[in-house]
């Protein structure tokens, strides 16, 4: 559906010559006047064409068709093109607004929680010893092995087959719990 086809049935006939006639003359002087602003206030000369279009579909449904259309065709580009370049050179970014991070993004936050949670959750229903370890290896602190044995009282050299053990096992328990993703492109 277009402005046309919203246009009162009495008036129709008008609207639609007027598009007609006045297309290529309405694209040719938004390009033109778009091209034409060297200010750095850059204007799409879509957005001009669009907004002369409405101002034209209005003044004939309120006045009339203009006497010289193409006369008005010229200013009322002219007019909208000041005016965008108005409004474009009293907008200001923000400031205090970085770029946006995409590992910052809400979805990716939650999904990052949801996982923790499951890990920590897969964490504590480990066997014996293996739950007190991976839970003094994922401390928030980063914790070295030394401190970890000095808390656990365990060896400092043992920790490393311990922990390859379990790890293993925390990989059978999640590998049970979770569908491994499907193969894509070509099986062999």
């Amino acid at each position: 559906m277009t402005l046309l086809d919203l246009a009162p049935a009495a008036s129709a006939p008008a609207p639609v010559t007027f598009v007609h006639a006045l297309y290529p003359l309405v694209s040719a002087e938004a390009r033109a006047e778009a091209a034409a602003s060297v200010t750095g206030a850059a204007v799409e000369p879509a957005d001009l064409e669009q907004a002369v279009w409405l101002r034209l579909l209005e003044r004939l449904a309120g006045q009339g068709p203009p006497v010289d259309p193409a006369r008005w065709v010229r200013d009322a580009v002219r007019a909208e093109a000041r005016r965008a370049r108005r409004t474009t050179r009293h907008e200001r970014p923000y400031r205090d607004e970085a770029a946006a991070d995409p590992a910052g993004c809400p979805e990716r936050l939650a999904l990052g929680a949801d996982e923790r949670r499951a890990l920590r959750a897969a964490v504590d229903r480990l066997p014996g010893r293996c739950a007190r370890l991976m839970a003094a290896m994922l401390a928030p602190g980063d914790p070295t092995y030394r401190e970890i044995a000095g808390k656990l009282g365990m060896s400092q050299g043992s920790l490393g087959p311990i922990r390859s053990r379990c790890l293993g096992c925390l990989r059978r328990m999640l590998a049970a719990e979770v569908a491994a993703p499907e193969l894509r492109g070509k099986e062999r």
